[in-house]
């Protein structure tokens, strides 16, 4: 069946589990998809943009699949986005809505974008794999001991959501899940 499924995507990474919400058909294939998939896509890009509409629908999609987890003890952080100005559009009401709606902890104020880098997605370079230091400052006081949940919206190498994962598991912070709005699908082409 071609539906779009909640949790349709599971990768298990070193005792964490990887969870993406739907697919994300890239701008080349979207002849290919189906009318659903093509709206799913449309709410995706929405939610990149920042757009208010679609920022209350990924808190919610984000909501119904961790309806059954424990979450008053996680701390939820989504992956930075390439400048601040689109980290604060995209994240900061997500994360203070979706905390809401499950009872975890906002840790979006704790993650600071300090550079501009060039858009995965377009580049192909997934600079903040290589140079997270440089780009991303994280609030280590804050995160040693704390039980977290990363967020990203599209999932296309995993490259960057390792580096991010790394680079908080790196301050003491235990990671129990990553969870992404969405996981490209290629149809049979993929680039590194």
């Amino acid at each position: 069946m071609k539906g779009l499924l909640l949790l349709s995507y599971p990768v298990i990474v070193i005792a964490m589990m990887k969870f993406a919400l739907y697919s994300y058909i890239p701008q080349r294939f979207q002849r290919r998809a189906t009318f659903e998939e093509q709206d799913i896509c449309r709410m995706i890009i929405g939610f990149k943009d920042g757009r208010n509409v679609y920022t209350r629908w990924a808190a919610r999609q984000f909501s119904r699949a961790l309806a059954t987890m424990d979450m008053t003890d996680t701390v939820i952080v989504c992956i930075p986005a390439s400048t601040k100005y689109a980290h604060v559009r995209r994240w900061k009401r997500f994360s203070q809505l979706l905390c809401k709606q499950t009872g975890a902890i906002d840790g979006f104020s704790h993650i600071e974008v300090c550079g501009n880098r060039k858009r995965a997605h377009i580049t192909g370079e997934y600079e903040l794999a290589t140079n997270i230091k440089h780009l991303v400052n994280i609030d280590a006081d804050y995160f040693r001991g704390k039980n977290v949940l990363v967020i990203d919206d599209i999932y296309t190498t995993g490259r960057s959501s390792d580096a991010f994962i790394s680079a908080i598991e790196a301050t003491g912070a235990h990671v129990r899940m990553a969870m992404f709005l969405a996981k490209t699908r290629w149809f049979g082409y993929h680039r590194d």
